[in-house]
């Protein structure tokens, strides 16, 4: 379980991939751990792992690229854009929403499965 320090889990998280960016341990165009990595490694929830990658994000230490992750880069490093940041963020965003969408419905299969077995037993 995660200690609590005071301060939000989600800040840690961004704050040590910060030093270890600084420090040279990753350096920039590194792929950076999935949100799924993270809430592995940190025992933490999916709200928060996508919270650190975002501060990292807003913070100019990560970018991210819809399909393929989140890249390390360094504040004030240029960077090739194409779209506004706030459009790369909403077709994320949504690209997330429709994962959850997935996995809810897939939920929802095995949840009216389940009844339908549960019917014909009783």
């Amino acid at each position: 379980m995660a200690d609590f320090t005071g301060r939000a889990k989600y800040l840690e998280i961004a704050d040590d991939f910060k030093r270890r960016i600084r420090d040279g341990e990753l350096p920039p165009g590194e792929k950076l751990p999935s949100e799924t990595e993270l809430m592995t490694a940190h025992e933490v929830s999916r709200t928060v792992a996508r919270q650190a990658i975002a501060r990292l994000r807003e913070d100019g230490y990560a970018i991210s690229h819809q399909g393929k992750g989140s890249f390390v880069t360094l504040p004030g490093e240029p960077r090739p854009t194409r779209r506004s940041p706030e459009f790369e963020q909403i077709t994320e965003y949504l690209a997330e929403v429709r994962q959850d969408v997935r996995r809810l419905a897939e939920r929802m299969d095995q949840l009216e499965e389940l009844v339908r077995k549960q019917s014909q037993a009783g």
